[in-house]
Formats: C-alpha cells, sequence, structure tokens
C-alpha cells in the first residue's frame, strides 16, 4: 500500500470517527424518555438470550424431553415470537408506548415465573406432564409479550429520536440488547453453580426465578422513567427540533429526487412454481423428520400433493388480485430468501451452540461455564457493528453483503476439525465480524430496492425468511445434535466435525449464489452507494 493511499485510508477512517462521534453525541443529548426505553431493552436482552442458551438444557435434563423435542420448543418459542409481532405490533400505537412497554415486560415477568414454577413444584417430567405443560405455558405468555414489546420499543425510538438521532437510538437499543445477551451468561452460569444444590439437578430453575426478579425491576423501571410529563416533555422536545430541521431537509430530498433517474418496474417472476418450490420442500422436510420419528405412516404422502396443491391455490389467488405485492419482484424474493442458509448459524447459536459446548467439552471449564462462551457474538457485535458501519459507509451494499455472507460463514469449517476452544473463539470472532458487516446492510438494501411509498411493506415481509430460518433450523437441529453430539453419559460417539461441516456447506450456499446473481441483482439498484 503506497503512502497516498494510507494517508487517504487513514483520512476516512478519523472522518467516519468524526461523524460517528457527533452523531453519538446527539443522541446522548436525547429526551430522558429515550433512556426509559433502552435501559430495560438490557435486561430484556438479558433475559430473552439467557433463556435460550439455557432452554435446551433445562428441557433435556430437567423436563426429560429428546433432543428433537427440545429443538420443537425452540422453534416455538423463537417462531413464534415473530408471528406474535405480526398480531400485535399495532397494540402499541392504539394503548401507547409506555403502558406497552410496562405491560409486556410484566407479562414477560409471570411467564418466567411460570417457567421457575414447573421446575419447583414436583410435577412428574417428560412430553405431556404436568411439568412440560406449566413450562409450555410460561413460554406462551413470554411469546405474547415479546410480540407487543419489541414493536412497542421501536416505536418508542421513533418517538422519542429526531432526524438527526434516529439512525443512532437504532443502532443503540440493538448494541443494547446485545450488551444485555452477553451479561446472561455470567448471571445464568453463576447463578446455576450456587443454587445446584437447592434446585437440583442443575439449578436451572433457580436461573429463571433470577429473571423474572429481573423483569419486574425493568417494567417498574419503565413505569418510573417515562412519566407521563416526561412522555409529553419528550414528544414536544423532538417535534421542535424536526420542525427546525424539516427545511434543510425537504430542500435537500426535493434536490434528490429531480436528480434521480426514473424508476423501472420490478421485473415480474412466475410466482407458482417459485413459492411451490418452497412449499414443497418444507413439507417434505417435515415428513421425512416425522417418519424417522414413526409419527406418519407413507400412507401420508399421498396426501401431501393434495395439501401442497391447496396451499399454492391459496397463495395464488391471494397474490392474483395484488400485482403490486414484493412477492412479484424477482429480485427481491431471491435475495431475501436467499439468505436463509447462511441465516440458519444465527439460530444455531441457541440451538446448536450450547449443547456442543455443553457436551463436546463435557468435564472442562468451558462446560461449567457454556453460558458465558454461548454469549460471545453478542458482545463481539456490541464492538463491531457502529465501527464497521462507520468504516464501510461509503461501500457498495451488495458488494458488503456477499463479503459479509462469506466471512460470516467460511469460519464454520473450523469447527469440522473437531472440539477445539481456541478454533471455536476464532469462529465466534470471524463469524461476528462477518455478521457486522452484512447484517445492517441487509434492511439498508431492502429499502432501496422497494418502489417509492411501498418501503414499510417491503421491509415487513423482508423479515418472513427469518421466521421460516427460525422454524426450518428448529426441526432439524435436535435430530443433528441427538445424534452427532449426545449426551455423553449415553457414551455415543462424538462427531461434532462432521456435523459442522454439514451446517458450513449450508452456509455457503448464501455468498456463492449472491456471487452468482451479481449482475442481475445489480440493476435492481437505485443506487449503488
Amino acid at each position: 500500500m503506497t503512502e497516498k493511499q494510507t494517508s487517504g485510508l487513514a483520512a476516512a477512517v478519523k472522518k467516519s470517527l468524526h461523524e460517528l462521534a457527533e452523531t453519538f453525541g446527539a443522541f446522548l443529548k436525547a429526551p430522558r424518555a429515550l433512556w426509559g426505553v433502552n435501559i430495560p431493552y438490557v435486561f430484556e436482552g438479558l433475559v430473552y438470550f439467557g433463556l435460550l442458551t439455557i432452554l435446551g438444557k433445562y428441557c433435556s435434563e430437567n423436563v426429560i424431553l429428546s433432543d428433537i423435542h427440545s429443538g420443537w420448543v425452540y422453534g416455538g418459542v423463537t417462531g413464534g415470537i415473530t408471528f406474535a409481532m405480526l398480531l400485535f405490533g399495532g397494540v402499541s400505537d392504539k394503548i401507547g408506548v409506555r403502558v406497552s412497554l410496562a405491560l409486556a415486560l410484566a407479562v414477560m415477568m409471570l411467564g418466567y415465573v411460570l417457567i421457575a414454577l414447573s421446575g419447583t413444584i414436583s410435577l412428574g417430567s417428560g412430553m405431556g406432564s404436568p411439568m412440560f405443560l406449566l413450562m409450555v405455558g410460561g413460554l406462551l405468555l413470554m411469546v405474547v409479550a415479546y410480540g407487543l414489546y419489541m414493536p412497542a420499543a421501536y416505536a418508542g425510538v421513533k418517538r422519542y429520536t429526531n432526524p438527526q438521532t434516529a439512525a443512532i437510538g437504532y443502532a443503540v437499543i440493538y448494541g443494547l440488547m446485545n450488551l444485555g445477551a452477553f451479561l446472561s451468561g455470567f448471571v445464568s452460569s453463576n447463578t446455576r453453580h450456587a443454587f445446584a444444590v437447592k434446585f437440583p439437578p442443575n439449578g436451572l430453575t433457580a436461573v429463571f426465578w433470577i429473571y423474572a426478579a429481573i423483569m419486574l425491576f425493568g417494567s417498574l423501571l419503565t413505569l418510573l422513567i417515562i412519566t407521563r410529563k416526561v412522555d409529553r416533555q419528550s414528544v414536544e422536545r423532538v417535534a421542535r427540533e424536526t420542525r427546525e430541521m424539516n427545511t434543510a431537509e425537504q430542500n435537500r430530498a426535493a434536490d434528490a429526487k429531480a436528480a434521480a433517474p426514473a424508476k423501472k418496474d420490478a421485473p415480474r417472476i412466475p410466482l407458482l412454481p417459485f413459492l411451490g418450490w418452497i412449499a414443497v420442500s418444507l413439507g417434505a422436510l417435515a415428513l421425512v423428520v416425522l417418519s424417522r420419528l414413526g409419527k406418519v405412516s407413507l400412507k401420508s404422502y399421498l396426501l401431501y400433493p393434495l395439501l401442497a396443491a391447496a396451499v399454492l391455490g391459496a397463495i395464488w389467488e391471494f397474490l392474483r388480485k395484488r400485482p403490486d405485492h414484493p412477492f412479484r419482484d424477482g429480485r427481491f424474493v431471491f435475495f431475501i430468501f436467499i439468505l436463509i442458509p447462511v441465516q440458519t448459524l444465527f439460530a444455531h447459536n441457541w440451538l446448536t451452540i450450547p449443547y456442543y459446548l455443553d457436551r463436546a467439552f463435557a468435564g472442562t471449564g468451558v462446560s461449567r461455564n457454556f453460558e458465558v462462551f454461548s454469549n460471545l457474538n453478542p458482545i463481539l457485535i456490541f464492538v463491531f457493528s457502529p465501527l464497521i458501519a462507520a468504516l464501510t459507509a461509503r461501500s457498495n451494499v451488495y458488494k458488503m453483503m456477499i463479503a459479509g455472507t462469506f466471512v460470516m460463514a467460511l469460519p464454520t469449517f473450523l469447527l469440522a476439525v473437531g472440539p477445539n476452544i481456541y478454533l471455536f473463539i476464532l469462529f465466534i470472532l470471524l463469524m461476528s465480524v462477518g455478521e457486522a458487516m452484512w447484517q445492517p446492510r441487509f434492511l439498508q438494501w431492502v429499502a432501496e430496492i422497494a418502489p417509492e411509498g411501498k418501503t414499510g411493506l417491503y421491509m415487513g415481509i423482508g423479515q418472513f425468511p427469518w421466521f421460516l430460518t427460525k422454524m426450518i433450523t428448529a426441526m432439524y437441529s435436535g435430530y443433528m445434535v441427538a445424534n452427532f453430539c449426545p449426551k455423553p453419559e449415553l457414551g455415543l460417539p462424538m462427531r461434532t466435525g462432521s456435523m459442522w461441516l454439514l451446517y458450513a456447506l449450508i452456509a455457503m450456499v448464501s455468498p456463492i449464489a449472491l456471487v452468482l446473481a451479481r449482475k442481475w441483482m445489480a440493476k435492481g439498484m437505485t443506487r449503488q452507494g
């Protein structure tokens, strides 16, 4: 690298960091009500990711479920939250951000109380037992609460920020969630060991009691910080600041609109074959899993074509009357669904990694503190995301997507060598860098490809593949864990290298496909920044 290039890079970095510092400084001066959203969000991240880290172990060792059934519980929780957000996302608009946040946290607290009670009271164990049903009841309350909480939290960020601080406001709330997730490892590990005797067999029940107390504290804190007076003053301040910026923003928008080229119609794709492929693939996977469990017979396969035809017919009829629906945009559909393979690595953060660390490293400090090692990724994202965003602000969005997914997927091959804590830490480090490179750019690309006036619609539907990722990965992860990373006491061979090799090959589908489609996809970009 030449001296000129070095100085140019240093100047770019300095400018990016200066802009980041100015924006963050403005954010720190934001209305007090915004901190009533941010501070409880740390607690929410702590208990949510803490739950995901230990739920599999609790289902396996306390409720005595099989690894396969535990994976299904995970799928119900994570997929259910996404679905609940669709159902309850608009409730906060009716009852207000303050009430929504406090109510959601209180309901979460009740959910954790029920989960803790399932391990405190002697109710039997196994699938269908009172213990299982009480746990499921608590998880259901928690899922419903998250369906209200997350949209309300983001609505709060919008309500209490102005155009200058909005972007950093969303970044900070995401970062605080990851900070909470990292802290959950220490809370869970220390609590579990301290109460292992009082709450046999492993002290996990005590962790859920701690999480319930944290949620109660978060609910009360929200009400204390975001009082009605503070809410009113914050909204008035944001409105005043927005009006002051409005004239300049309108002028810039008018200039940009006048200079922008006319946008071409999005390409159309044959919907029925594409959606048919998705439906048939999911159905086939479900039937394979169920047939292995002896839940379906060969005759059931004969009903599948009829069911698939009925589902496809309903989808086709729905979209036939909506020619401007995002699913008629070929590039958009390809883009959001081709990311599913690499997104499975997100899901494996809770579906596979806690099992892997607890079992493959049994008898070591890694296993003893598996929660801490399971949550290294969130603290790395907390650090990397704003830095990488500042350094790559002017980079081509699609190229960043390709580079980020490659950097995220490739390190998975390190785990194919076999259990090695140093390789695992290197995997987490590199994977986190890749995630910080492409994940923030995903929503940016969706916003850029969306036709004018339909950004919100595209952003909402862009989350649908994440729902599918959670459900699909949960369907097979339990089977993979049971067969490739079994409980040590069973005496079965560990084949974790083969498991991670398969996961690496799956994840690599995304970056390779993005490379192959880059010329076609570039035509759909409204701008190449």
